[in-house]
This record gives C-alpha cells, structure tokens and sequence, in this order.
C-alpha cells in the first residue's frame, strides 16, 4: 500500500510537445533507460496514430521486457485492435483506453450524450480485457466533469474489468486541495477503487502538476504519470523525476516510496532533452544544470563546511558526482580559495588577496568565471609581481574620422608618470604611450590576440615579442578588454627587458 507506481507517457505524451518526432531507434534507447531507471510502466505510443507509430510501440514491446508496456487507444473497436496487435508481445502488457467525460469536451468534440459516452466506456474496457488482463480506463478532463457522472464511468469500468482507473487533470485546472478533494471523493462514492490502481495524470498549465500529484497521493492514489524533464502537451505533464525525489527526500512527511533506481535519473533526463531536442530549463528541480550550483558566497561557504546547510539532496543521489561551486561576482574568499586547492594551487594569505581582488575585478565584467580564467589570472599575478612599471590607467580615444590617442598611467616606486600619445590605431597609441612614459622603445616582432573561453565577454589573451636591446623578450596581458591587454603585455615586456 505504500508503493507508488510511476507510469511514464514520455514517448507518448512527451512526444506531442511540439516539434518533437522520435524514430523507432531514438524511442528504443528513451525505452531501455527508462526500465534501467526503474520505471514501472512505460506507455510506449499510440498506435493507430501511424504506422510509425505502432512499429515503436511493437518493437519496445519485444525488446523491453522488466515494465508494464502500455498503448494508448481511444474508447473505439479499431484504436484497441490496434493497441492489442502492437503490444502482444510484451512480457506485461497493458491497453489503456480513454474517453471525453465532462459536458464540455462531450458536447463540443465528441457531439454525443452522456449515456452514449457511458456506453462507449463499457464496450471499450470489455473489449480490451478481452485481449489482456491489465486494462486502464481513464475518463478525459476528470476535472471539470460532472462528479455523479465520472462516478458512473469509473464504476462501470472496474466492474466491466479495468485494473487501473486514472483520474486526469487533462488542462492542468485543478488546484492542489481540490484535487486531493476529488480523490478522496471518489474513493467514498466509489468502494470499488480500492481494488485496483487508482492512478493520476496531471498537466502543468497552472504550473501545479507536481502539487497535484502529491495531494493524490496523500489521498490513495497509488500510479502518478508524467514524463522526463516535465515534456508533454502545452506546459507539459507531471515530472516523474520530481515525484521520485520529492518521495525520496521526505519518505517520513509522506510514507511512501517507488521503484526508481535514482542514481539514474541525471542521466535519463541528458538522454531525453538530447534526442527531443528540448532543452532542460537550468533551474528546474532536480535535472536542471543549477540545481546543485552553488554561486552565492554564503551558500558557498555553508556548502564547503557542511553540504546539508544548503542542500538537502545529495547531488550523487541523482547520479551527479558533486555538486558545483561557480565562481562570479557573488562568490566569496573560501569558495576562490578552495577551487585554487583543487586546481592544484597553495597561495600564501598575501598572493590570494592579490589574486581575488583581481578574481573580483573580472566578475563584475563576466557572468561566469572558468578554470582557464583563474590560470590567467594566476600567470598573470606572477608576471606583474616584480615589475617595475605598474599600469594603473588607460584612456583611448578613437574614431572612423578620428587620429586615435591614448593615454595612459604608469606608476615607479611610487611616482606616477602620465602620457599621451597617438597611433595608427587604438593599440599602436598606447604602446606609443608607453615607450614615452618608460623611455623604453622596443621593435615589434609579433602581435598575437586569443580568446581564453568562449562567449562575447571572454577574456583576451595578448602576447607581444619585441626586441630590445638587440634582445627578443616576450610580453603577456591578459583583460577582457583587448586594449588593456595589449598594453599589459607590452609593459612586462619592457619590465622583463628591464629585470634582465
């Protein structure tokens, strides 16, 4: 009684989110992750739908052999043919039928009355009980139906031989206490769901599928459906991952559990966001790419002392090695200071101020900082350490129209020296700028720019060989502003020349 199935519509129900066309393969692959994620029953298509269709329902039905496989067929003769021809090889299967039950869908879409609907629910359930044992009846738009009416479909389809009764919030229109109400409801009109599997299929439209779920089950439902990653039609189904973890997490608020094996959770939600193409928000609960980022300084601190401060599900319980710590504009010294240690970097307290002044300087200018930009930085303090001129300010003035002029502000020993200067270009100015503030005049002898990451805001890393003195020396400089970088790295340049 404590168990709570998990029916995955996926490759049926996900598949109708726009844009999404599965083949036979890629539906396969989806299939075989989801029974080695401990899915119990996997709803595999609709078969009448097309041929295509009915072959990946007929293939997973071969090959995929630990869950229930279940066809979707409407309460009509040739859906259920079909759904039984497509899945009579299954080790368990299971047709599962359905039809309109509230006023509004009856009236406007199906045109009939209700004891024609009545009628149509019984002869479907009969009929396919008649190719297998496990049949599921669900009365569409449960929610808005009239409650006398959807007691009568329900009751006539247990007794007529449906082993699952699924009660759907097909518009997402329910509310949490109002669902838990209409289960609960049910249960008392209709003694006879405690016989068999009373199952629940929320959508997402309020964004209360997961809400409403969960107060089915705390009022007897024992199936909950959805799909990977929340897919489905218009704001999508219920996320089984989510139902997983939340029943995980707080076994003790709600006493139940599943079969799911959620170490293999990550891996089945990169699975399916790859072969539909749809990809995971980055804050969505559980799989999403922030869901165990941590890039606030307090969080990070209280994560790097004790991962419970701030998560109360550990990343590899979802089959995440760890949990990630981003480096930006909020992260603080014990976070900087711990990923230097794991990149392999001891700085004495004197050289970690230094370097995350600087750490802070660039995450106000980069949304995110990356290993390769804490290396630069780096190699960047330990190229300014000894230097004799320090650059402490830049100005450059440039136009289409306009002879390009910079200034620039270098400091000795404590003495500032200021100098203007033009150029052929922007960079050409500023070195010019540099050669009169030093005294120091070197010839150029290569002038390489490259990006250190990606994206627009990527740092810029600048190397200068000048010769000076009749000496080759190189020079870096490293900045996202390319300007700056090239005079960096024309200053150690000269500071090189000059330490020699």
């Amino acid at each position: 009684m404590n168990q709570i199935y998990l029916f995955d519509t996926t490759l049926r129900d996900g598949e109708q989110s726009p844009g999404i066309s599965l083949s036979t393969r890629e539906k396969l692959e989806i299939a075989d992750q989801l029974a080695k994620l401990g899915i119990d029953v996997i709803e595999a298509g609709f078969p009448i739908t097309s041929q295509g269709d009915f072959e990946a329902v007929r293939t997973i039905a071969e090959k995929v052999r630990e869950p229930i496989i279940a066809a979707l067929a409407r309460a009509v003769d040739a859906d259920i043919d079909r759904a039984a021809e497509a899945i009579k090889k299954a080790e368990r299967p299971r047709i599962h039928t359905f039809i309109m039950s509230s006023d509004m869908q009856i009236q406007n879409q199906l045109r009939k009355t209700r004891e024609e609907v009545l009628r149509m629910a019984i002869d479907s359930v009969k009929r396919a009980k008649s190719y297998v044992n496990d049949v599921e009846f669900s009365p569409m738009d449960a929610t808005r139906s009239d409650f006398g009416f959807l007691c009568k479909l329900v009751e006539a389809a247990i007794e007529n031989g449906a082993t699952v009764v699924n009660i759907p919030d097909t518009v997402g229109y329910a509310t949490p206490d109002e669902f838990g109400k209409l289960i609960a409801d049910l249960f008392k009109a209709v003694p006879a769901m405690n016989d068999v599997i009373v199952s629940v299929h929320c959508h997402n439209d309020l964004g209360m599928s997961t809400a409403n779920a969960l107060a089915a089950v705390l009022n007897g439902a024992t199936q909950v459906e959805g799909t990977i990653n929340g897919l489905g039609e218009r704001a999508g189904n219920t996320a089984l991952e989510e139902i997983a973890m939340i029943l995980d997490t707080r076994r003790k608020t709600f006493g139940k559990y599943t079969n799911i094996k959620t170490e293999e959770i990550s891996k089945t939600s990169r699975l399916v966001s790859s072969l539909t193409g749809y990809q995971v928000q980055f804050n969505k609960a559980i799989v999403g790419r922030n869901a165990f980022a941590h890039s606030s300084g307090i969080h990070q601190d209280g994560v790097l002392k004790e991962r419970s401060t701030f998560e109360i599900i550990d990343p590899r319980r979802v089959g995440i090695s760890e949990s990630s710590l981003v480096l930006g504009k909020t992260s603080g010294r014990h976070a900087f200071r711990k990923h230097l240690e794991t990149l392999g970097y001891q700085l004495p307290d004197e050289e970690l101020e230094a370097a995350f002044g600087r750490f802070k300087d660039l995450a106000d200018k980069k949304s995110e900082i990356t290993d390769m930009d804490i290396e630069a930085i780096l190699a960047d303090e330990v190229r300014t350490a000894s230097e004799v001129y320090a650059l402490e300010y830049i100005h450059v003035c440039s136009g289409s129209d306009t002879t390009p002029t910079a200034t620039v502000r270098l400091r000795k020993n404590g003495e500032v020296i200021e100098k203007t200067s033009s150029g052929d270009g922007q960079v050409d100015a500023v070195c010019n700028a540099i050669i009169w503030a030093t005294g120091v005049k070197g010839n150029l002898i290569s002038y390489n720019v490259n990006s250190i990451t990606g994206g627009l805001d990527a740092q810029g890393d600048v190397t200068i060989q000048l010769e000076i003195k009749g000496k080759p020396v190189m020079g870096r400089g490293v900045s996202t502003d390319i300007i700056e970088a090239s005079a960096k790295a024309y200053l150690n340049a000269i500071n090189k020349a000059l330490c020699s």
